[in-house]
């Protein structure tokens, strides 16, 4: 299966254990040598109307995503082990 980025943007990531929704896809991180994705990266939820800032991001393994449909991505994680402080996870 093949896909552009542009396609996995426009897709929502939701958490099979309960059901919650994550957000959706903001970035990739990608192995350079090997040229695989390792990760999907969600942006943390807004703070206080949007006016505060973002809450950490979510780094969730490749490992982890179980199914990609054409409008969600379902992944079997715990989004509190893949918070990742903003802008420290994509180092």
């Amino acid at each position: 299966m093949s896909m552009r980025f542009t396609e996995l943007r426009c897709k929502e990531v939701i958490c099979v254990g309960d059901g919650q929704r994550l957000g959706y896809v903001c970035d990739v991180r990608v192995e350079v040598p090997e040229g695989t994705v390792a990760a999907l990266i969600v942006p943390g939820p807004c703070r206080f109307l949007g006016l505060v800032g973002r809450r950490d991001d979510l780094v969730i393994p490749w490992s982890c995503i179980r199914r990609i449909g054409p409008d969600i991505i379902l992944v079997e994680v715990d989004p509190r082990t893949c918070r990742v402080p903003r802008n420290r996870g994509l180092q």
